[in-house]
Formats: C-alpha cells, sequence, structure tokens
C-alpha cells in the first residue's frame, strides 16, 4: 500500500512540475511581450451594439493578458463622446464606425489623425420602419408562400412618403452619426429605391437634409426603438441588437440587412490617434494580435463559440441586452416580421472572408459616399482617394500582428491574406441596385448614380450646381 502511494506521489509531483514548468515558461513569453510594450495599461471604448464582441472576447478569453496588457473596456454615451475621447487621448482606442476616422482626416467636424488596423466586423446591420409604415409599404411587396420576398427595395416606401407629403408631415428617420456608416447605408437603400435621402453643404449647413424627401438626423443606438415607438422617428438603420429589439417588443419590423444590401460591407473598426500609433508601435501590434485571436475565436468552425459569446455580450457591462436577442443574429438567423425568422448565416462576420483585414477598397466606398451626399462638397480626383485610404488604414500593422500569431502557432498562414495583397478587394456588383464598385476607379463609380454628386458638381445656396 505504502510502495502504492509512493508511486502515485511521485506521479503527482512529476505532473506539478510539468504544470510549474509549463506555467512558467508561459508566464516569461508574457513577461517578454510585456517588456517590450511601450504601454501595459489601457483603456478602450466601445458602443453597446453587438460588434464590439471582438473587445469583449479578447477581455474575458485572457488574450488581452497573454499580450501583456492590462485593459479597462468602457462603454460611451454616443459616437461624438467616443470619438473626442479618442483623439483626446482619454481612450487608447476604441470600437468605431468605418466611416468615423474619414470625416476626421478631411475636416468634417474636427480635424484629426486617427488610424485603424483591423476591421473588427463585416455587416451587422439593419434598416427598422414602425409597424404603421411597415403596414403601409407591404401591399408593394412581392409575396412568396405567405411572406415577403427578400430583399425588400426602398422603392416599395414611395407611396408611403407621398402620403406623409400630402398630409404635411415630414417623414424622419434616424441613423447614428452624420459620419456614420449606418447613414451611408440607410442613405443608399432609399437612392437606390429613387427616394432622395438630402445634401449636405458644409461648413453652412451640415443638416444633411437639403432637397430631402427622407429627413434623417441622429439618435444613439439604444434609444432608437423607443423613440420610434414615441412617434419622433417611422425608421432607423442600426446594428444590432437594436433592430431585433425592436421585433422583440413589437414596435417595427427591420425590412432589409445590410448583407442584403451590400455584401460583407466592413462596418466596424478599431481605431487609435496616429500619435498613439507611432509612439506605441509594440503596444498597437499586441492589442491587433488579441483582436485577431477574438475575431478568429468567435467565427470558429460555423459559429460553434458564439453561444458562448453572446453570453458575454448579455452582460451588462457590454451590450446588457437579453440572450435571446442577442442570439438572433448572432447565432446566424436574422427575424423580420413576429416570426418570419431566416438563415442569415454571414450577418455577423468577424474573421472569415478577411474580414478583419483593412481593405483600402472599404475605405474609399467610405469616401465616395461621402462625396456623393456633399459630406466632401468638391470634386476630388481618384489619387486624393487612395491617399486619405493609406493615410487611414493600416494593413501593414495589420499583418505585422498576424505574421507574430503564425509565428506562436496561434494561427496559420492561410488565415490571412497573401503578401502580395495590394488592398483592393476584386470589382464586384454586391449591392441592391446591381451598380458595380471597383475601389481604384472612384469617380467611375460616382457618375454611375442617378442620385448624388457627381464631377464636378457640388450644393451651393442650397442647391446642386455643375
Amino acid at each position: 500500500m505504502n510502495h502504492i502511494r509512493t508511486v502515485a506521489n511521485k506521479k503527482l509531483l512529476a505532473a506539478l512540475s510539468s504544470v510549474a514548468v509549463v506555467t512558467t515558461l508561459a508566464f516569461a513569453a508574457s513577461a517578454g511581450a510585456a517588456e517590450n510594450l511601450e504601454k501595459d495599461s489601457l483603456k478602450l471604448g466601445f458602443i453597446k451594439l453587438t460588434d464590439m464582441a471582438s473587445l469583449a472576447v479578447a477581455f474575458e478569453k485572457g488574450y488581452f493578458d497573454d499580450e501583456g496588457l492590462s485593459v479597462q473596456l468602457e462603454a460611451q454615451a454616443n459616437w461624438k463622446v467616443l470619438f473626442d475621447r479618442v483623439v483626446s487621448g482619454e481612450l487608447d482606442g476604441a470600437h468605431m464606425l468605418a466611416t468615423l476616422p474619414f470625416g476626421a482626416a478631411i475636416g468634417y467636424g474636427n480635424k484629426a489623425d486617427v488610424v485603424s488596423a483591423f476591421t473588427l466586423t463585416l455587416n451587422g446591420d439593419a434598416i427598422t420602419v414602425s409597424n404603421d409604415v411597415w403596414k403601409q409599404m407591404k401591399p408593394q411587396i412581392p409575396m412568396k408562400d405567405g411572406k415577403p420576398v427578400h430583399p425588400i427595395k426602398a422603392d416599395t416606401l414611395k407611396p408611403v412618403l407621398e402620403k406623409y407629403k400630402a398630409a404635411g408631415k415630414p417623414f424622419n428617420m434616424a441613423m447614428t452619426f452624420p459620419v456614420g456608416t449606418h447613414n451611408m447605408k440607410l442613405r443608399y437603400w432609399l437612392a437606390a429605391g429613387g427616394i432622395k435621402p438630402g445634401f449636405y453643404a458644409p461648413p453652412e449647413d451640415t443638416s444633411g437634409q437639403i432637397d430631402a424627401e427622407a429627413m434623417l438626423s441622429v439618435t444613439p443606438p439604444p434609444q432608437m426603438p423607443a423613440t420610434m415607438d414615441s412617434g419622433t422617428i417611422v425608421g432607423y438603420c442600426v446594428g444590432e441588437p437594436w433592430n431585433q429589439q425592436a421585433v422583440f417588443k413589437g414596435l417595427g419590423v427591420p425590412v432589409i440587412s445590410d448583407y442584403e444590401l451590400m455584401k460583407n460591407s466592413a462596418e466596424k473598426i478599431f481605431g487609435v490617434t496616429k500619435e498613439f500609433a507611432d509612439k506605441n508601435p509594440n503596444t498597437h501590434v499586441a492589442i491587433i494580435k488579441a483582436l485577431i485571436r477574438a475575431s478568429m475565436w468567435l467565427d470558429a468552425e460555423n459559429n460553434k463559440n458564439r453561444n458562448e459569446g453572446v453570453e458575454m455580450l448579455s452582460q451588462k457591462q457590454y451590450v446588457g441586452a437579453d440572450y435571446d436577442v442577442l442570439a438572433n443574429s448572432m447565432n446566424g438567423t436574422f427575424e423580420y416580421e413576429k416570426g418570419d425568422k431566416r438563415s442569415l448565416p454571414d450577418f455577423n462576420v468577424f474573421f472569415r472572408h478577411n474580414g478583419s483585414y483593412p481593405y483600402y477598397s472599404d475605405a474609399v466606398w467610405n469616401l465616395t459616399q461621402m462625396r456623393r451626399w456633399g459630406q466632401i462638397n468638391e470634386y476630388k480626383p481618384d489619387d486624393w482617394y487612395m491617399e486619405i485610404a493609406r493615410k487611414v488604414y493600416r494593413p501593414d500593422i495589420y499583418m505585422k500582428a498576424a505574421k507574430a500569431l503564425i509565428a506562436e502557432g496561434k494561427a496559420k498562414a492561410g488565415d490571412f491574406p497573401a503578401d502580395n495583397e495590394t488592398g483592393f478587394k476584386p470589382p464586384h456588383a454586391d449591392f441592391i441596385d446591381g451598380i458595380a464598385y471597383d475601389g481604384t476607379k472612384p469617380n467611375d463609380y460616382l457618375n454611375k448614380f442617378t442620385i448624388g454628386l457627381k464631377g464636378k458638381q457640388k450644393v451651393v445656396g442650397g442647391k446642386v450646381v455643375e
């Protein structure tokens, strides 16, 4: 009996010694990483939306810790507050609308140099209308097997707008920020259906409602369902869970997801100031490494980890919405009219399709839409778009982080774009209006639209002039 106990004890000691060695090695690797960091204590901001998930996962799964980073995640009141706090240095970096740094780069609002080496998500938005507007849209929508045929185009909204106009009532819709993806996507959908969303003419007029048929204004994401319920707005474009929240609460109906509107568009990015990136290159790479691992985890093996991710997001410190509301879109489905739940596996993309890589072509698309609606009110040559894209997007930093993960055995080379990646996706027409986009020819692209500025046009005195 004593012999058996002695052997068992020796085995236990050996096992504990092995664990100690592994733990020591892991600690040494972490300590080594920390020694190279210019800054190891960080405060990162986010808005309460599903697509901040990679930040939550990197924190909860210990990926930030593995890089020697002590991270505090802090929810922000709205996009303006978030962006201003990044620019001022109160936040070291943040979850951002993909368009935000471009507004700052061109001086729309406050001029600032913000860079991004990481795309947090593709897709993830929808356009929701009130129950009353939906009821009026429905007669114009084709049906199959008793259900609306998707995607639903904005021309089905035209008769509703005409009724509002005849009654002398404005047709008010909401987005989250003037220089924001939700604004650009809502405008794209409306214009593709022949509805004018209005022009900007900065600095004199920043309402975005010049010559508008649908009046767009800002509402913070979590407030959208309640604002629509009050009758202040009749619809909105926003990320999750605030479209599904309208379904669950019986307040409205999402009519189209952005995946159906423009397949695999960059929606959110992780941004830092250029000053932060220049002063803290190793820290910046360490952040991107942790976020890459988090995005890989979220998309691994056909979303097998999504339920765990939803549990994280449902916590108050992150999104704080009900588990079922969050799961409705995060698990590869999307509910439109109550009970009309459909498969939409790529509604949220975090890593697959090279989803986390910062493509220049995504940057240029954002700039074309800012030009289209007058936020950029002067003609710009194609080279200008390329220059701004390269100023903001930093795929070189992304690939440095990716190669470090490959060297550490935490990722494979095949997980990432090839070394000869140009940063421009091939031309494609994955838009609701079928208009082809080539990121290397922004002005040719703008010339294809019937609604919006093109060529030398600009907005002067409330009118579009040549």
